[in-house]
């Protein structure tokens, strides 16, 4: 069935072996209305994929976190955005954290809400999940850096990473959140910028950079799947780079650090858009004690 609005009166038959692949792609990064996205939670000491996806217990920190987030659903009978969960049988556990943001539904991925599954290192039924969203968001509680390519998935392109501190300046007693992105080689600079240091005391405020963050990072990658010619070329402001350059290009450091290899673009015969060699991996540390490779 043709579209009402189509006016050609003629098609012929075009052969390309990868249009399937290519069609694929398109449909699964589709700009959608609503959003879901993964959370880790990173303790101290761990480094490994396993070490992470075994966590189950949540600690005071990473409740407040997701507090700032959105509420914390029952998922049986949830008449909402579900995200791909369960909502009837109880098969990706009880309850989940949810929010509504400038009218986009947002479900979240959470790992420590996702079934844990004994004598299973790997978790799979919580990376079948997480490893299949494009953005995540990692709340580290100390000072153990976040590998970029620890989480193996071809879906995963960019991490949101929080970190608990004490407040700066006068308020040293009050209760505050440094952030840093990270993102693969094939995403292009995006917003919205961060602050010179990347702090952040308000709630609001930082429930507003966290989601803006999160749905600008999906939203890139998105469009860069999509083709968009605008992205082929980095954006030259800084509102758009996220990064202010007095602070030695925080953002730009962070993200330009990451050499991990892409096999979206390969696999489908699109030319990757940054260059560099994909095999290196560089570690970098960016200030205030957050590093990534």
């Amino acid at each position: 069935m043709l579209c009402d609005r189509v006016t050609v009166s003629k098609f012929e038959v075009v052969s390309f072996l990868k249009a399937p692949e290519l069609i694929t792609a398109f449909d699964e990064h589709r700009v959608s209305p609503n959003f879901k996205f993964g959370i880790l939670y990173q303790k101290d000491g761990q480094f490994t994929e396993e070490d992470i996806l075994c966590n189950n217990e949540e600690s005071e920190e990473f409740k407040e976190l997701l507090s700032i987030l959105g509420e914390t659903v029952q998922l049986e009978g949830f008449t909402g955005f579900r995200g791909g969960l369960d909502v009837c049988h109880g098969q990706t556990g009880s309850e989940a954290v949810f929010t509504s943001f400038h009218g986009r539904e947002i479900m979240f991925h959470v790992a420590t809400k996702l079934p844990f599954t004994e004598g299973d290192p790997q978790q799979l039924q919580r990376k079948r999940h997480i490893g299949n969203d494009i953005v995540a968001l990692v709340y580290q509680e100390s000072q153990t850096p976040f590998l970029s390519d620890v989480i193996k998935s071809h879906f995963l392109h960019c991490f949101l990473v929080v970190r608990r501190i004490q407040g700066p300046g006068e308020k040293t007693g009050e209760t505050a959140y440094q952030v840093a992105v990270t993102a693969r080689e094939d995403v292009p600079l995006f917003g919205p910028s961060l602050p010179d240091p990347p702090i952040f005391t308000d709630v609001e405020g930082k429930k507003s950079l966290y989601l803006c963050s999160l749905v600008a990072e999906l939203s890139t990658r998105s469009q860069c799947m999509m083709g968009d010619p605008s992205l082929s070329v980095l954006p030259s402001s800084e509102a758009t780079r996220g990064v202010s350059e007095g602070s030695g290009g925080f953002i730009e450091n962070f993200k330009r650090a990451i050499r991990v290899r892409s096999h979206s673009f390969e696999t489908l015969g699109v030319p990757r858009k940054i260059g560099g060699s994909a095999s290196q991996k560089p570690k970098v540390k960016i200030h205030n004690g957050i590093e990534c490779a």
